[in-house]
C-alpha cells in the first residue's frame, strides 16, 4: 500500500470541519499543528506596526494514494479554498515509506479494493 501526505493550511475556525470532512472522505487520522502563520498574494495588513492576520492550523493527513484526490477535493470544498481568497491551501506529497500504520492498512484494504 502506498501513501500520500496531504498538508492543509486552514483558518483555525475551520479546522474541526475540515478534519471531519476529510475523515468522511476516507482519511483515518490527522495531526494538527496550531498557530501557523503565512502570507499569500497580498501582504498581511498592519495596524500601528502590529500584524493583523488570522491564525492558521496545519493539518497533516497520511492517506492511501487512491483516496488522496477525493480527500483533497473535500478539504478544499469545506474550507472554501477556491471560493474565498486567503482561506487556505492544500497539497500532497509522495511518502516513500511509513511505519506504525499497520492498523490503518487493515481498515483501508477493503475501501481501496472498492475504489480499484
Amino acid at each position: 500500500m502506498h501513501f500520500k501526505l496531504i498538508i492543509a493550511l486552514v483558518e483555525d475556525h475551520q479546522t474541526d470541519a475540515v478534519m471531519e470532512a476529510a475523515r468522511t472522505a476516507g482519511a483515518t487520522g490527522c495531526t494538527v499543528l496550531n498557530q501557523a502563520r503565512g502570507e499569500g498574494v497580498e501582504k498581511a495588513r498592519t495596524f500601528l506596526g502590529m500584524t493583523l492576520s488570522t491564525q492558521r492550523d496545519m493539518l497533516l493527513f497520511l492517506v492511501e494514494e487512491h483516496l488522496s484526490r477525493e480527500i483533497m477535493e473535500t478539504i478544499a470544498s469545506v474550507g472554501e479554498f477556491d471560493s474565498k481568497p486567503g482561506t487556505g491551501i492544500a497539497f500532497q506529497i509522495d511518502v516513500e515509506d511509513a511505519v506504525g500504520v499497520n492498523h490503518q492498512i487493515s481498515q483501508l484494504v477493503n475501501i481501496v479494493e472498492e475504489k480499484l
